[in-house]
């Protein structure tokens, strides 16, 4: 078990933890509180730590959003979904989503999402099974990408993405 520590020791430990990964206000504050001496200490530190500039749950939102968007290829419902683990405010985690997707051409994503996972293949040969449409379509729905917009895609290379229809509706 680590020594617990002080005031000044925890701010130390805040401001490395923050230096090596982006954290939520309620990630660091669960860090902080494994290894404080006095609870009270926690919330000064990030008191100050929010005064400073560097912990802020609405920045870190945006550009979390932004990378989710670009970098990882996901759509707007994932990326909510991931803030909220993070446990970033549900208010926040709506408006930083909302904001990075604004104006993002959904279909574009799922296109490109669709070659990346399933690069090599014939897309219109693989999807003509059933299996392999639905496994498609829960991929499409695991990372985010609107139910509408996934069947529209879908239906692009196979005829059966009609059935997808009926099982969402069953769901």
């Amino acid at each position: 078990m680590p020594k617990p520590l002080d005031r000044n020791a925890l701010m130390t430990f805040a401001a490395q933890a923050l230096s090596a990964r982006a954290l939520t206000i309620a990630e660091l504050r669960d860090k902080l509180k494994r290894r404080a001496a006095q609870p009270a200490d926690v919330d000064e530190v990030l008191l100050r730590l929010k005064e400073a500039g560097y912990l802020n749950d609405q920045r870190f939102s945006e550009s979390y959003a932004g990378w989710r968007r670009d970098d990882g290829g996901f759509g707007k419902t994932r990326v909510m979904r991931d803030l909220m683990a993070r446990r970033v405010p549900p208010a926040v985690a709506k408006q930083a989503a909302e904001t990075a997707f604004e104006g993002a051409d959904e279909i574009a994503m799922i296109e490109a999402f669709l070659k990346r996972k399933y690069r090599g293949k014939d897309l219109g040969a693989l999807l003509k099974e059933e299996k392999h449409l639905a496994s498609a379509y829960r991929k499409l729905r695991t990372a985010g990408f609107s139910t509408g917009n996934s069947i529209r895609v879908l239906k692009q290379y196979a005829a059966q993405a009609e059935l997808l229809e009926d099982v969402d509706n069953e769901s």
